[in-house]
Order: C-alpha cells, then sequence, then structure tokens
C-alpha cells in the first residue's frame, strides 16, 4: 500500500523544521553576540599622561606635514583624535588645565580657579600650589614650598593609588611646579620640577620626600642640562618653514641682550642676562630637558615593570614659554612643536623598548590654546585689540563714588573678576545682588568687554550650553569673585608682543585630546568632548573609581 501523508500531517511536520530553524538561528545569534569572555578592565602596565602648554588645536594640522611618523603622527593615526575637544569653563591657564584634566571636573568643584587667586578670607593672593607648610628638596631656594593642597577633590591618579592599596607608581614631571604637584594628585610617589638658575636641576618638596632620590641627585650632579647651552637654530631649512609668519615681526618680544627676534638665538651670549638656565624654558631645549628626566624616572623607577599599573604625568612647559614670547604665528613655535615632536618619537620608542609596545596607553591633551597676537590681527583687518583694564576700573570706581559715596566697594581686581566688599556694602545697607548688577551694567557701557555676569546669576542659573555655562563652570562659590568680566573676542590684557590665553573664547578651549595604545581602538570623532571627560575615560579603561569630584563622561567610541 502506497506511503500517504494527510494534509494535517504533513502541516504539522513544515511547523516542527520552522520551529527548529528558528532556533538554530537565535542560538546562532545569541552565541556571536555574546564572546566567551567578557574583560572588565584593561590593564596596561603604563598609563602615561602628557599635557601639552599651551597647544591650540590647530598645531597639530598646520603642522602635520612637517612631523616625521614616530610622534604626533603615530599618536593620531594609531590612536583615537577628539577633534572637537574642549576646555568647558573659563580661565583657560596652566593651574586650572593640569586640575582639570586629572580630575575629570571643573574649577566649580575642584576650586583652583587661577594659576594665582584673591583669597577673601585672607585678603591676600594665593598660588595655585604654594604651600608654605612645606619645604623645598633639593634645593636652598624657596621653590618648592608646593602641595596639591587647595585642590578640594582626587584626581584619577590618586584613584590609581586607591584602587591598588598604594601600590600602584605615580610620578609627575613638568619644568613648573604647578605643572608637576597637581596632576600627580594628593597621594604621588613623587612630583619634580625645574629649578632653573645657575644650578639647572630638578628639585621637588617636603610634601612628597625628605630628599631626593639617588638617581635624581645623580641625575642632577651629572649635569647633563649643560648640553642645552648653545644656539638654538631651526631644526630643518628656515625658509622651508612656509606654515608660520616671517622671522622678524613687531609681534615678537626678544630676550635680554638680543637686538631683534630672529634665529639663531645665540643663548650662551646672552646667558646671564637671562637668568642662567632659566632661559632654556623659552626655548624647545626645556621639553628636551623633561624628556631626559622622565626616560631616567621610568628606568630608575622600574615603571611598567610589573602586572600592577604605574602612572607617569608629563607635561611640556616650553611651549607655553615660547607662545607668550614670540606668539602663535611665530617661527619659533613652528620650530618648539617641530622638535617636540621629536621628543614624542624618543619617549615613545623607550616605551616600546622598556615597557613593550602594546603594553602602555597614553593620552595627549593641552591645558589650554592661545589668542594670535592681537595687533596681527589688527594689521589683517580682523577684529582684535588690547584692554586698557586700569582705565575700565579707574572709570567703575567713578561711577561708585558718584553712586554710593566714598566707600570703597572694590577690594580686588584679578582673573577677570571684581572681588566686592560685603562688609561695607552690608554697612551700608545696600542689596548685594543689587550693587552686583549696578556695577555689570556700568562695566558693558564702557565697551571694553562683551557681556558682564555677576555672582547671584551664576549661583542661581541652570545653564547647560554657550558663554553663561562656561562661566559657571568656573565659578566656585567659596573662592571666586562677585563679577565675572568676559573681553571682547580677540581682546586681552597683554604687552603688544606674543600670545596669552585665559579668556572663554574658542581659540583658548579648543585644544587637542588624542588616546593611544593598550584598550584604545582607532578612530576619530567630530562630535564635542570636554575636557573633564578625559579622567572618566582612563578610569572606565583601568577599572577604577572615577576621581571623587567628577562631572565629565567617559569618551566611549574610544573605548574597546
Amino acid at each position: 500500500m502506497p506511503f500517504r501523508l494527510s494534509f494535517l500531517s504533513f502541516s504539522f511536520i513544515c511547523l516542527l523544521l520552522c520551529i527548529t530553524t528558528v532556533q538554530g538561528q537565535r542560538k546562532s545569534k545569541k552565541s556571536e553576540v555574546l564572546p566567551d569572555k567578557v574583560s572588565l578592565y584593561t590593564q596596561p602596565k603604563l598609563m602615561v599622561g602628557i599635557v601639552v602648554d599651551q597647544m591650540r588645536y590647530d598645531y597639530l594640522t598646520r603642522y602635520w606635514n612637517r612631523f616625521q611618523d614616530g610622534g604626533f603622527k603615530r599618536l593620531v593615526n594609531g590612536g583615537f583624535n577628539c577633534k572637537n575637544n574642549h576646555y568647558n569653563y573659563a580661565p583657560t591657564s596652566t593651574g586650572p588645565g593640569h586640575a582639570s584634566i586629572y580630575t575629570g571636573t571643573t574649577p566649580s568643584v575642584h576650586g583652583v580657579i587661577g594659576n594665582n587667586w584673591y583669597d577673601k578670607l585672607s585678603g591676600e593672593s594665593v598660588y595655585c600650589a604654594g604651600d608654605p607648610a612645606y619645604n623645598t628638596i633639593g634645593s636652598s631656594s624657596e621653590a618648592g614650598k608646593m602641595s596639591p593642597g587647595r585642590m578640594l577633590v582626587s584626581t584619577v591618579t590618586d584613584q590609581l593609588r586607591l584602587h591598588s592599596q598604594m601600590r600602584s607608581k605615580v610620578i609627575s614631571i613638568a619644568l613648573k611646579d604647578r605643572g608637576a604637584v597637581l596632576p600627580g594628585g594628593h597621594t604621588a610617589n613623587a612630583a619634580y620640577w625645574f629649578e632653573g638658575g645657575k644650578d639647572g636641576r630638578w628639585i621637588s618638596s617636603s610634601y612628597y620626600m625628605n630628599k631626593l632620590p639617588d638617581w635624581v641627585q645623580t641625575f642632577n650632579q651629572a649635569g647633563s642640562v649643560s648640553q642645552y647651552k648653545k644656539a638654538w637654530t631651526t631644526l630643518e631649512d628656515i625658509n622651508s618653514y612656509v606654515e608660520s609668519g616671517p622671522d622678524n615681526t613687531k609681534y615678537e618680544g626678544v630676550f635680554k641682550e638680543e637686538k631683534a627676534p630672529i634665529f639663531p638665538h645665540n643663548l650662551d651670549e646672552i646667558w646671564n642676562a637671562n637668568g642662567d638656565y632659566n632661559i632654556l624654558r623659552s626655548t624647545p631645549y626645556g621639553n628636551s630637558i623633561t624628556t631626559d628626566f622622565a626616560l631616567a624616572a621610568i628606568e630608575a623607577e622600574n615603571l611598567g615593570k610589573d602586572q600592577i599599573t604605574d602612572f607617569l604625568a608629563i607635561s611640556y612647559s616650553s611651549t607655553d614659554y615660547v607662545g607668550h614670547k614670540y606668539g602663535v604665528n611665530s617661527k619659533e613655535v613652528q620650530d618648539t612643536y617641530m622638535r617636540l615632536d621629536g621628543e614624542l618619537i624618543r619617549l615613545l620608542d623607550y616605551l616600546d623598548e622598556g615597557v613593550g609596545e602594546g603594553n602602555y596607553t597614553v593620552f595627549l591633551t593641552a591645558d589650554h590654546g592661545a589668542v594670535h597676537v592681537p595687533a596681527f590681527l589688527e594689521d589683517n583687518k580682523i577684529p582684535a585689540g588690547y584692554l586698557n583694564k586700569q582705565t575700565a576700573i579707574k572709570s567703575l570706581k567713578e561711577n561708585i563714588k558718584y553712586t554710593y559715596g566714598a566707600a570703597e566697594l572694590i577690594r580686588n581686581v584679578s582673573n577677570n573678576q571684581i572681588f566686592l566688599d560685603h562688609m561695607v556694602i552690608k554697612n551700608l545697607d545696600l542689596s548685594l545682588q543689587e550693587v552686583q548688577s549696578s556695577l555689570a551694567e556700568e562695566l558693558l557701557k564702557q565697551g571694553h568687554y562683551r557681556n558682564v555676569y555677576t555672582a547671584y546669576q551664576l549661583q542661581n542659573g541652570e545653564f547647560t550650553k554657550g558663554l553663561p555655562y562656561i562661566l559657571q563652570n568656573g565659578y566656585n562659590r567659596m573662592r571666586s569673585g562677585d563679577i565675572m568680566l568676559v573681553p571682547n573676542t580677540g581682546y586681552i590684557d597683554y604687552s603688544k608682543t606674543g600670545s596669552t590665553h585665559g579668556s572663554s573664547n574658542i581659540y583658548d578651549t579648543h585644544v587637542p585630546l588624542i588616546l593611544y595604545g593598550k584598550g584604545i581602538l582607532q578612530g576619530a570623532t567630530i562630535e564635542r568632548t570636554e575636557i573633564t571627560d578625559i579622567a572618566p575615560t582612563i578610569a572606565v579603561l583601568l577599572g577604577i573609581a572615577f576621581p571623587n569630584g567628577s562631572t565629565g563622561e567617559p569618551v566611549v567610541k574610544a573605548l574597546e
């Protein structure tokens, strides 16, 4: 009898086959989505944080064709480039910049509101890293009386130390004391900075140690910095430096006893007149000294030699000194960055050999940008100029006298802030809010400032974008002033030569952020990132707690 299937039987078999196929597909997809092993964090042997002082983002693109393959190009091509990275507060200066990079938050939280600021309690100016409770180690000068005590929260370097039960080593190095002290955090094993003068040596503070380690003393005694007492010539033919302006312009400063700001700069001939080894700060050789010392630290401290992650924080400060003296468009700045590229090559090659390629992670950023010399902008028909702050404050005081009588209402003017005398205002039975508002309106009428904000506005507003957002992030209720001044774009209170920074304008806020190495994906983003995102990104990468005041967000696209 021939075998036959009823219609119902055939339908039932087809249904079973469909169910089996779908279940197989689901199982296949599930196995594709879920890996066998989920990695919670990345554990490089060494984290290296590099801060380039006063580096505009466009230096990366302007000098790109002059860079070699192993420095900036290696980091960009092999790492993750955040092209739209910004400071989200003002003032944009060295102390707040380094603090914000490593704490993952702004001056409103970490409290470092400037390099120096007026202390409302003592009535005196204080320095961001200064601390009279500690002594200089390695010198008889006062240059080592430093600590991170004015920074109110923890850093990512602190969190690494806490996470590892203090077994991770943290060493921080910079020509500038604040560039070393603040990144190292409160728990660093050591922070070192350069004391120029006649000896040219690296020093520290009794906050960290009772005496310099033997390797630092040996480094100082070897006198290797003396090799840089030589002429500063261009790395390549100066006529090929088409990415910058002429060599001799009225926009550039000069060293003492120099007749013109032109190459070569014969340092040995003007050595004594410019503070001996101090002169090296304002040359690319200051960055070379920093690399020399950083490599010695890696070797002597055995950084990256075991499975417990160590952290080396390096700040290249000479770029800032050169920018201040010669200006954004100078051949000196171009040569400094071309030579810095060589320093990065030297550092990365050393890490490849000593720690192992693929065993370390690097980030590179800047503590602020810089404005073109306003006189240069004016000559090229771009709105710019120079503030006369003394005239503005004099006019304001005359208005105060006319409106409120002879009372001295102003205690201090600094960092584009005005501090009022609250006691005098209270004794006159005046409203602090109304006085702040009245003076702000008067300042706006003068035309020197494009905007003025009061402490009352920043304390009571909720700003999420634009200028007020930036100012609010830079405002610390316990430390900041009563009135925040925003200069017109392109206007500065500075000399007619050289560049400066500090404003909320885009040329001061737009800086590089490049992540590279273990745990970092290759790629780039044009989405906005902020300087406060760096510390959270590193914390996620390492699987450690965020710094305790952190307000930034991890750069998700950069992480594996």
